[in-house]
């Protein structure tokens, strides 16, 4: 194998891009560093990543409008979901947002993670009125939208 090295690197017309399929770091984890913004600090980008996104519509027939790294969805019952992604979490202990729309309710929602694994997330959301308590009443939104970020196993 060759190494080039270089402190800069410009195409034939100037621009410093380069067209490549896979990337991986030199470390033995395969683990890049990003300089961030300012140039004084970096970030992991394996880390900085959403492992999973989910774009999907929650009322009536269920059905997925776009997504990233999910296997399938689950209709449970009303406002009731799972998740299951195509490549597993590292643990159960990533991070997961969630964001629902609707059109004609102007309201604010509670969504519980009721269930977190590995392979997939069960989750129910309901209605919030910005009290103290939800509604304690599960409620489908046509609009859902979910992110898990954390490590991949």
């Amino acid at each position: 194998m060759s190494t080039i090295k270089v402190d800069t690197y410009l195409t034939r017309g100037g621009a410093s891009e380069i067209a490549i399929d896979k990337l991986k770091g030199a470390s033995s984890a395969g683990s890049m560093t990003v300089v961030g913004e300012g140039g004084s600090t970096t970030t992991n980008l394996q880390q900085g990543l959403c492992k999973v996104w989910h774009n999907f519509n929650g009322t009536g027939t269920v059905a997925t409008n776009d997504s990233f790294n999910v296997a399938s969805l689950t209709d449970n019952k009303e406002g009731d979901y799972t998740t299951a992604f195509t490549n597993n979490m590292g643990n159960a202990n990533y991070l997961h947002i969630h964001h629902v729309i609707e059109a004609s309710v102007y309201t604010q929602y509670l969504a519980n993670d009721y269930s977190k694994t590995t392979s997939q997330l069960r989750m129910e959301q309901d209605s919030w009125d910005g009290g103290s308590s939800s509604s304690g009443v599960n409620d489908d939104f046509t609009h859902c939208n979910e992110g898990m970020i954390g490590d991949l196993a």
